[in-house]
């Protein structure tokens, strides 16, 4: 146990500790007398010392000493006692045994031995090591109060350095957090780990320098285990440019397990939302805890392992023993209970698995209680069998939660009971002589009453009653002898077996019912076990007449589905003759529309033909259909998707697997993306469709059994057996050409039917045979070989290259949008990445902090590119605040929302990336005329509304003018005559204009004075303020009369004069802004009724006019012409966008912005 580091002095202390172990900073020591043999003595001796020299009457016997090279001071920080003799030393920790002081000396060794070489100052090694070790002592603290206490005292503590140090909303909640180091190059900085709901967070105060590191989960790209030059073992984070270790955690383990999961729900809420439903407990990210966390990681490992539905949720976790009948003795394992399920997992893998449904329980009672027996309990099933667990904690509470699930379970799915063939309960349920039989398990019939079914054949379109491989082999020729034979000793086996382990759902899974799936199932069993194996059975039973409603729901409606559907019908195994007429391609359609009408996430998705198309062959039409439901919904959860992103993720833990069990050929194919390629195909149609048909069923038989693993195991197969020709390959289209050679030469010698002709041989042309595999040799080899990967091995590996998979979508995403924008602007390709991440992280915070909200909806990976991340007009503001050059002050809020409406052109109150780039390269690039119109088009509709926040300007009435001729005195007493240069230069610019372009709207007055008013702020603070003002004044003035030209009446002259004055005032002195200060008491607001729209269009000027009239000044000219640096303006974004969400978030809630208008 560490200790608090407290500095003590010992003057001449006899030698009392032997040393054990040392390295050049660390001595390992025990105390004399302890553990030596006959050293009674010599111990009684020391121990009177120790009661003597210290206060402390009992002494631990080990220690661990800090010695600093060059120093004569040692410090043991992991010791139960002090060092006698006259240095001085810190004690730390104590160890009582030999193991716990050897686990403190590798933690040293690992984490600071290499660490401390860094350091020039011996003072700075000791100060390190002390602080490294007082963080550790906190941080046990913290785990121990946490194992009492839902939020304990250092927690809290922890949550308000957080955030103080961090200032995030309060939405951001604190999930847990530890003392670690980062590394920064070569040297580690101590600190504390934070991490949040949507960030990692890092804080470090060492040596006077403080360090803030803050890294969302969503950009994290890697998050790995790995090792430096100086430490074992490390987490480190990589993100688009950086990479991050930190290390020195007192339990790593438990840190990046919270870390993964973490990660891996924040990435997939946020990026891939489009099939993955979160745990109920998960929905609000608010409200997730570490325990929740935990409880997340146990939850998905027990769904897997057992290949349960997604919505099923573990309860509880019990160290147990259940009898297994097979072996005559009691089989150590755990129990796992969840709302409709009891499962027993053997705690040697692969020794015995069962699955109890509680829809096939009917009893769980106490058993009494005794020294043979500990705490047993019995689970009765329907057919007849008993299971008895023993050795189970708190068997009263577990016993009635599962008596209520139990009722629940009953209540909600009755069970039809068949009791007219009781008699026949002793005899096989799977009868070798019989190619199809009845949906019978045990005593559990698995359809509805003989009633329901008549009413449903009248009311449902008639289904195929039977599977169509036993339809085809009653018409067609029968198979050879011996091949029947075979079967006959496969069948005669596989009731043997269920004689002796079960014949329902609740069989004992144990590795001999592994090997002979791995040798074949009969054809006639095949159905009904690939039933058992994925419990499609239990889904098939819970809903009698479900898939006959789909089915009339389903059929005759035609959409883009049900055309991709009628498309492939005729390409789902055309060599086989039960695809070769209607009935088959009738009950194919009926399958995948119905799933499709099941499903509209998922639909229809291509591969799922080929599948289906096998499934019917072996299982009758509605067998079939919960078989696809179980494949697609749990077993390849994400592969039948619009980017089939489970299938993706498994192809990059296979290329880890290739790297890992054949590092040669990973080696020596580079890139294994080529490979992976390939193998797509394999995965998503479980070697269906690259592989002769009779083989093929085996390959599904171990998929249905041993799940996704059985696939990853038999490629690894396939790649090891074609090793030699894929080294010897020169690109990839050699390598697939050996893959595929080889896949179609893989025969099933044991089949009772007829080779099928196989559509996808390549090489059926070959003058040399080519040598044939039996594929009973090849999965055999897989198992024996490849068959060592766990379901918890294979679902961590999964959590890790989720991440990478979902990172490369959104690259991907970001270069086509960018590949498309940055053609047609003048910004470059770098600075057009650096705003990308702005606008999408912009649209990431609001999901992070904000309820969402109708017009925001969150990431649709499903939309084009473009669209897949959108701005609502808030997160605009926010954006156009950071990076526009156009910043007016508190105008620069109202400029932000009359952009958004121009920007926004379907009106839908959202805007894609393409828009904003677009008008921000017009306000830094483009031409003067160009941000005039830009400008011009921000004050009229649909930009300027009656309704924008700035209307109530003194200046909305429309009435004003001027009557000063267009003549101004110079400061030389010079004057020069605008009208001629005026006149000239708007007819060039209407001469010039481009005939196609559409014509803009003349600009009212009141349109105008806001058009002024925006520019009279873009001036505030600029260098040339003052000259710019005289500038805007007087060109103010020249368009005021120039409206007035084609005005029909001048009644309101004495009103115009006195507003122009205003106007002129203004110019004269710009830090007093009173013709656009809206709370000047003289002027009260106009009402917009007050002025009809007629007379209000008597006064207009167009965008003609306002350029020409702009271009007279050259203190104007250089504004607008002035080159501007983008550069620093997103400098400055990446640093404040945070604080600035944070401080809008903090502000009383403001009204939506007002769009209702448009």
């Amino acid at each position: 146990m560490w200790l608090k580091p407290e500095e003590v002095l010992l003057k001449n202390a006899l030698k009392l500790w032997v040393t054990q172990k040392s390295s050049c900073y660390f001595i390992l020591q025990r105390r004399r007398g302890h553990g030596e043999g006959g050293g009674r003595l010599t111990g009684r001796l020391v121990g009177a010392l120790d009661a003597v020299l210290d206060s402390n009457a009992r002494v631990a016997p080990f220690r661990i000493l800090l010695q600093v090279p060059g120093s004569q001071v040692y410090s043991p920080i992991a010791c139960g006692e002090l060092l006698s003799g006259s240095d001085v030393y810190w004690a730390i920790a104590t160890g009582a045994t030999l193991e716990e002081i050897n686990q403190h000396w590798d933690w040293l060794e690992q984490n600071l031995l290499h660490t401390l070489s860094v350091f020039d100052n011996k003072d700075d090694i000791a100060s390190f090591v002390k602080g490294k070790v007082k963080a550790l002592i906190a941080e046990e603290t913290s785990s121990r109060l946490a194992e009492q206490e839902e939020e304990p005292e250092k927690f809290r503590d922890a949550l308000v350095k957080f955030e103080a140090r961090f200032n995030f909303p309060e939405a951001e909640k604190l999930v847990t957090y530890y003392s670690c180091c980062c590394w920064k190059g070569r040297v580690p900085r101590q600190g504390w780990l934070y991490l949040s709901i949507n960030h990692l967070c890092f804080y470090s105060f060492f040596l006077g320098k403080e360090l803030k590191l803050v890294v969302p989960w969503v950009d994290i790209q890697k998050l790995e285990r790995t090792s430096n030059v100086f430490l074992t073992d490390t987490i480190r984070i990589t993100t688009q440019n950086k990479e991050r270790d930190f290390s020195m955690f007192l339990n790593l383990d438990e840190v990046f397990k919270i870390m993964e999961q973490l990660a891996d729900v924040t990435l997939r809420r946020l990026l891939d939302n489009e099939v993955f439903d979160l745990d109920p407990g998960l929905q609000e990210p608010s409200q997730i805890t570490k325990r929740d966390l935990e409880a997340r990681a146990q939850n998905e490992f027990f769904r897997a392992f057992f290949r349960l539905p997604r919505r099923e949720k573990l309860h509880a976790v019990l160290d147990c023993s259940l009898w297994t009948p097979f072996s005559r003795c009691h089989t150590v394992g755990r129990m796992f209970t969840s709302d409709r399920y009891i499962c027993f997992a053997s705690k040697e893998d692969g020794c015995c698995n069962v699955i109890l449904p509680l829809r096939e329980v009917v009893s769980i009672e106490k058993m009494e209680d005794t020294s043979l027996l500990p705490n047993p309990i019995i689970v009765s099933i329907r057919s007849k069998m008993a299971f008895q667990f023993i050795e189970l904690k708190d068997r009263d509470n577990l016993v009635e939660s599962l008596l209520m699930r139990l009722k629940q379970v009953h209540a909600n799915h009755p069970v039809h009971y068949d009791t007219s063939q009781d008699e026949d309960m002793t005899s096989p349920v799977f009868h070798s002589t019989s190619l199809c039989s009845d949906h019978k398990f045990g005593d559990l019939e698995m359809v509805s009453s003989q009633n329901s079914e008549e009413s449903e054949k009248e009311k449902s379109p008639q289904l195929h009653p039977e599977a169509l491989i036993p339809v085809l082999q009653q018409s067609g020729s029968q198979s050879p002898d011996s091949r029947m034979s075979r079967e006959q000793i496969k069948i005669s086996l596989w009731n043997d077996h269920f004689v002796e382990y079960g014949r329902t759902v609740c069989m004992f899974r144990t590795e001999k019912i592994r090997k002979l799936v791995a040798m074949g199932i009969p054809e006639s069993l095949r159905g009904k076990l690939w039933l058992l194996f994925s419990d499609a059975v239990t889904d098939l039973a819970s809903h009698p007449g479900y898939y006959g409603n789909l089915v009339e729901e389903s059929m005759g409606k035609c959409c883009l589905v049900t055309e991709e559907i009628e498309r492939d019908l005729h390409r789902s195994l055309p060599e086989h003759p039960a695809f070769q007429n209607e009935t088959g391609i009738a009950a194919l359609r009926r399958v995948l529309t119905a799933y499709a009408h099941r499903n509209p996430k998922i639909g229809y998705c291509q591969s799922m033909n080929i599948l289906t198309s096998v499934l019917l062959l072996y299982a009758k039409e509605e067998e079939a259909f919960w078989l696809l439901v179980a494949v697609c919904e749990r077993m390849l959860p994400d592969y039948f998707n619009h980017r089939v992103i489970g299938a993706q993720v498994d192809q990059s833990v296979f290329e880890e697997l290739i790297k890992e069990h054949l590092p040669e050929l990973a080696e020596h194919m580079n890139d294994l993306s080529a490979l992976a390629s390939i193998s797509l195909s394999w995965f998503l149609t479980l070697f269906l469709s690259i592989m002769p048909l009779e083989s093929a069923v085996s390959v599904v038989d171990c998929f249905f059994y041993d799940g996704i693993k059985a696939i990853f195991q038999l490629g690894l197969a396939v790649l090891e057996a074609n090793a030699q020709g894929l080294c010897s390959s020169k690109d990839d289209g050699q390598a697939l050409m050996v893959l595929s050679r080889f896949l179609d030469h893989i025969k099933n010698e044991d089949s009772p039917g007829p080779p099928v002709s196989s559509h996808h041989a390549f090489f059926s042309d070959d003058q040399e045979p080519y040598p044939v595999t039996d594929i009973a040799d090849l999965i055999r080899d897989s198992y024996e070989k490849f068959g060592d990967q766990s379901v918890e091995q294979i679902e961590h590996l999964r959590c890790k290259h989720r991440i990478r998979v979902l990172q490369g979508h959104e690259d991907t995403t970001k270069q086509n949008v960018l590949r498309v924008v940055i053609p047609e602007v003048s910004i470059l390709p770098e600075d057009m990445e650096e705003l990308y991440d702005l606008f999408k992280r912009e649209h990431m915070m609001s999901c992070y902090w904000e309820q969402p909200r109708p017009m925001a909806p969150r990431h649709d990976p499903s939309r084009p590119y473009a669209e897949q991340y959108r701005i609502d007009a808030r997160q605009f503001a926010h954006l156009f605040q950071l990076v526009s050059p156009w910043t007016c002050g508190a105008h620069t809020e109202i400029l932000a929302e009359r952009t958004f409406r121009l920007l926004d052109d379907n009106m839908d109150h959202l805007i894609e990336f393409k828009s904003f780039v677009s008008c921000l390269d017009v306000m830094y690039n483009g031409e003067m005329n160009e941000k005039i119109k830009l400008l011009y088009r921000l004050h009229i509709p649909p930009a300027l509304t009656e309704n924008d926040r700035d209307s109530q300007s003194p200046l909305k009435n429309p009435l004003l003018s001027t009557s000063r001729p267009l003549v101004f005195g110079k400061s030389n007493g010079d004057a020069i005559d605008y009208q001629k240069q005026l006149k000239q230069m708007i007819k060039d610019l209407t001469k010039d204009k481009d005939k196609t372009e559409k014509e803009l709207p003349k600009m009212s007055q009141r349109e105008f004075i806001q058009f002024c008013k925006t520019l009279y702020s873009m001036f505030h603070e600029d260098p040339e303020e003052n000259d710019l003002y005289q500038a805007i004044a007087t060109v103010t003035t020249l368009l005021l009369q120039i409206g007035e030209v084609g005005q029909r009446s001048s009644s309101s002259g004495s009103c115009s004069q006195e507003c122009g004055e205003e106007l002129r005032a203004s110019a004269l002195s710009p830090e007093q802004d009173s013709v656009f200060a809206d709370n000047n008491p003289g002027k009260i607001a106009q009402d917009p009724q007050t002025f009809p729209q007629e007379a209000e269009g008597d006064w207009t000027v167009s965008l003609e006019h306002i350029l020409a009239s702009l271009l007279t000044e050259q203190s104007l000219v250089n504004f607008f012409e002035k080159p501007l640096d983008i550069k620093s303006k997103l400098e400055n974004a990446k640093i404040n966008q945070y604080s600035l969400k944070t401080f809008e978030m903090s502000r009383p809630s403001q009204p939506e912005l007002q769009l209702s208008n448009l």
